[in-house]
């Protein structure tokens, strides 16, 4: 309803509406327009959010799976040439990789410190470090300062045990540590590998550091 004029007339006041309640009115009528555009807006950016989260589950590496990264040990080895030294690069059997090999010159300990992770064929990790001129605070911190727990002789070698096997997780990658000395090389193996796999890298070492 308007007056002659055209004017709307307000119902609530039987009277037409003044300049300034039809802009209030229109200004009303805008801000709703927008609002509903700027939820329809939001609505748009969520799905295309959940469509770019979808799509990155989907291409993405899950955690869990391995990433296939093998080192040739026994070539870093023969590369590093430290005068003097001989570093631990055994030969084993095959379904046995690396995925790490790397020479520190100085740890915080002061020791020279060779280091060769290792995966087994049923793949499990064990990390062979051999500090070179060691100290026992080396030692120690390699095995987060446990105790042994007892010794074992692999192919005419003694070995000091730390199992930490009923710690269960845990105990990380330190679950058992084998531990022993040629001359001014103390060789530390630990990982999560079975007893046959030990013994098999223990074998090795011996091995080379005997010829």
């Amino acid at each position: 309803m308007s007056d002659p004029d055209g004017r709307p007339i307000v119902a609530e006041l039987g009277r037409p509406e003044t300049p300034e309640e039809t802009w209030a009115r229109k200004d009303a009528a805008r801000r709703s327009r927008r609002e509903h555009q700027t939820a329809f807006n939001l609505v748009l950016a969520l799905i295309a959010s959940l469509g770019i989260v979808l799509f990155l589950v989907a291409v993405v590496v899950r955690p869990d799976q391995t990433v296939d990264r093998t080192v040739d040990y026994q070539q870093v080895a023969a590369q590093a040439q430290i005068p003097g030294v001989t570093l631990a690069a055994p030969d084993l059997p095959d379904g046995f990789t690396s995925n790490r090999a790397d020479f520190q010159d100085k740890t915080s300990d002061g020791v020279r410190v060779w280091t060769v992770g290792l995966v087994t064929p049923d793949r499990q990790y064990i990390g062979l470090q051999q500090g070179i001129d060691a100290n026992a605070s080396w030692v120690s911190n390699q095995l987060d300062q446990r105790a042994p727990t007892g010794d074992r002789t692999i192919d005419g070698t003694k070995w000091t045990v730390y199992d930490r096997r009923d710690e269960g997780k845990d105990a990380g990658n330190h679950a058992y540590s084998l531990v022993t000395t040629f001359d001014r090389d103390t060789i530390v193996l630990s990982g999560t590998a079975d007893d046959a796999s030990f013994r098999t890298l223990a074998k090795a070492v011996t091995e080379q550091f005997s010829q």
